[in-house]
């Protein structure tokens, strides 16, 4: 749950930058984190609107202090200073798009963007939610080694949304309060690469087969489900923004001293033979605290990790590839 009140055993002092704050996700999140007493000081960068974005939400009577920064000779002045940068810049899925499709045009702004986080603020938290996350986290990860700043441990694929949507199908079906369910999710952040670990879901919940199945990919094709909806006119951006938002607070939270603050994330892994593989983790002070790894699951939920790898590998050396080729 989203928890905007007495959340935090730390300082509440947090300066935390969105890259990509005047789209369709970047700007309910800012709203979202401007909203939060977690926050102290808010900077919002993009290429177009964000001193309007920031006008507006700088009237909200809590105490982030906000600022927008527009175009990239204002980049290094939002990033100064940074504890949390959280990146949902880039281009949307349009209908009948997968989030590889993105590919060419969000992996130059993730590359662009991150560049300049290695570069002036190269000890933040580094939260992306650009699509396609399984390519954008190792394009930033080589980003930060090029600069010679990279820590497994600061850098976070966003896959929050996947188990805020698990939470709530489960929920749903079994007519409980969405609040109280937490099923966790691994793997990627794309179709087959997202896998619900039902087996683990608390509380304890049973489903026949072929329910099982049908809940399994109705969460894997959530995004698309949305993206359809919305008839062109995007893909999930409220829902995104509140699934960020939710990581953001739990990260803040974690680097403020809290105790036992557990997320899934897209990270740095040896848990698979991938590189790269999200997993419930134990988030602290200083980032990626332990990786608590896949745990107990059932054959259904292995058949599905098997039938991820491939995928999860390909997206990943394509990231990697990316900045090698980089000019």
């Amino acid at each position: 749950m989203l928890c905007f009140l007495e959340c935090s055993s730390g300082s509440n002092n947090a300066k935390v930058a969105v890259l990509g704050a005047s789209g369709g996700i970047g700007q309910p999140l800012s709203l979202l984190l401007k909203n939060s007493p977690l926050v102290s000081r808010l900077t919002l960068y993009d290429i177009a609107h964000t001193p309007g974005v920031a006008a507006d939400l700088s009237h909200i009577e809590t105490r982030a202090n906000v600022k927008g920064y527009l175009g990239p000779e204002q980049l290094p002045d939002c990033l100064k200073g940074c504890d949390v940068v959280v990146i949902p810049a880039g281009v949307p899925r349009k209908p009948g798009m997968t989030r590889d499709d993105l590919f060419n045009t969000n992996a130059t702004i993730v590359a662009t963007l991150t560049a300049a986080c290695a570069q002036h603020c190269p000890e933040a938290m580094i939260c992306i939610i650009s699509n396609p996350v399984n390519s954008t986290i190792p394009i930033t990860a080589e980003v930060f080694k090029k600069h010679g700043v990279y820590n497994p441990n600061k850098i976070f694929g966003v896959t929050t949304l996947d188990i805020v949507r698990a939470n709530t199908f489960v929920a749903e079906l079994k007519g409980l309060d969405p609040a109280r369910v937490n099923v966790p999710v691994i793997g990627g952040h794309a179709g087959k690469t997202i896998i619900p670990l039902i087996s683990q879901c608390t509380p304890k919940v049973d489903f026949p087969q072929d329910q099982l199945a049908t809940l399994t990919g109705r969460i894997q094709e959530a995004g698309t489900e949305v993206v359809k909806a919305k008839a062109g006119a995007g893909s999930a951006t409220l829902s995104m923004a509140y699934a960020g938002a939710r990581f953001v607070f739990s990260l803040v939270d974690a680097m403020n001293g809290k105790e036992g603050v557990i997320e899934c994330s897209f990270v740095q892994s040896k848990e698979t033979e991938c590189t790269y593989f999200s997993t419930p983790l134990l988030l602290g002070k200083k980032g990626l605290e332990k990786n608590l790894g896949i745990g107990k699951i059932t054959p259904f939920e292995e058949k599905m990790i098997a039938e991820a790898i491939p995928e999860l590998k390909a997206s990943i050396k394509k990231g990697e590839d990316f900045v090698k080729n980089m000019k």
